[in-house]
Order: C-alpha cells, then structure tokens, then sequence
C-alpha cells in the first residue's frame, strides 16, 4: 500500500510540473492558432510517456545520482587527499560534458559556420577537426571549472566575487575575440549543464560542504553549476581568439 501512494505521490509531483507546459500549449492551439490538432491520440500518448520518463527519471536521481555525490564527497573528505579530490573534480566535469549530445550538436553546427566565415579552412576534416576541439576545450573547462569550485568550498571563498570576476573576464575577452567565436562561445556555457551533470555536482558540492567543519551547506554547498557554465565562455573565446590567429 505504501509504495502504491509512493508511485501515486511521485506521478502526480510530476504531472503538476507538466501541467504548465500543456495549458501554455493548448491555450496558444485553442485561442491563438485556432485549429484542430494533429494526430491528437500520438501526442496523448507521448504525454504519457513523458510523464513516466520523468517520474521515473526523478526517482532515479533521489536514489541514486544524489547518494553517490554526497557518498563520494564524504569518501574524499574522510581520505585527506586534496590531489584526489581535485582529480575527480576535473575528471568529473570533463566525463559528463565531452559525450553530451547538445555540445556534440553545437560543435557541428559551429564547424560549419566558422567554414562558411573563412576562419578555417573549407574540408570536412577541417570542420571535424575543428569540432572535436571545441568539445575537449568545452569538456577541459568544465574539468577546471569544478576544481575551482571545489577549492573555494574548500577555502570558504564567496561565490558572488568569483562570478562577478568571471563575468568581467567574459566581458573583457569578448572585445577582442573574433565575431564569430562569441555566440558559440555563450552557448557553449548552456549546453554544459546537462541532466546527469547538474544532480551529481550539485550533491558533490553540498556533500563536500557538510563535512568540512565550519561550512554551511546552504552558503558553499551551491556555485558548482554557476562555474561549469561561465568556465566555458572563457576558454572558447581563448580557443576563437587563438583560432583566428592561426588561420
């Protein structure tokens, strides 16, 4: 009886976030479009498996994704070694973000412009070679992003004065880096956080701030996200600017 309202509290939780979504979405069809809907029964059933995928997506990362963080963390913390705990930072960030499908599309897609631009040379290995690099530069940052992260958890830094840093470097670099390379490189930073991503780092970094003694786990558990995304500006605004040079 108790894990039928368990199944019962978990798909209405998610129903009730859907719910937005499909009122925004019927009203604009009904009142703004004004026309019948295609292929009605399809989309009802795809509904359906979207609200299962979630439900069950959501209870995934409550069961596991979340433990593993906090576990890891602590696991670190208790072994003493900063070395380690840096390495897995970075081999974390650079293992979730290098086979992400949004960084692999915009890769591509970048390839593609910046032949059509001329900055590199035409040639589909030239476009390969091109969107392979942005990837490990998108990848290597997110790696350098979470050991910077975790190194202020560790140092009890502000988060407000790193960021606010970060942004004055975006801003600076973004004056000299080619045309080309800036929308890229502001999208690169959305494309990082990703769904398996943001639930793991984010319960490293609040496992990671609950046993250090004297951290607050509201105030320095949270920023990790914040780096993963402002890190890569930076470095594909370098990686445009050293592009650009070369070619």
């Amino acid at each position: 009886m108790g894990a039928v309202k368990g199944a019962l509290s978990l798909f209405g939780g998610t129903l009730r976030d859907l719910a937005p979504i499909v009122l925004i979405v019927a009203f604009f069809q009904i009142a703004v479009i004004r026309q019948p809907v295609d292929n009605l029964t399809e989309i009802a059933i795809g509904f359906v498996f979207v609200l299962i995928g979630l439900a069950i997506f959501v209870r995934g990362l409550e069961m596991a994704l979340f433990p593993i963080g906090e576990a890891l963390a602590e696991a670190f913390v208790r072994k003493g070694s900063l070395f380690w705990l840096l390495l897995f930072s970075f081999a974390l960030g650079f293992g979730t973000t290098i086979a992400e499908p949004a960084l692999i599309a915009v890769s591509k897609e970048a390839s593609e412009v910046m032949v059509a631009a001329g900055v590199i040379d035409p040639g589909p290995g030239s476009a390969v070679g091109f969107a392979r690099a942005l990837r490990y530069t998108v990848a290597v940052s997110v790696g350098v992003a979470l050991v910077i992260g975790v190194f202020r958890i560790l140092k009890g830094w502000p988060v407000q004065w790193l960021v606010i840093g970060g942004y004055a470097i975006v801003v600076g670099l973004t004056a000299i880096a080619p045309e080309e390379i800036i929308g890229i490189a502001y999208d690169s930073g959305g494309v990082t956080t990703s769904t398996i991503t943001v639930p793991l780092v984010t319960a490293l970094g609040v496992g990671l701030a609950s046993m250090i003694k004297g951290r607050n786990p509201m105030i320095e558990g949270f920023g990790l996200i914040a780096f993963a995304s402002l890190m890569p500006i930076i470095f594909v605004l370098i990686f445009g600017i050293v592009v650009h040079a070369w070619s």
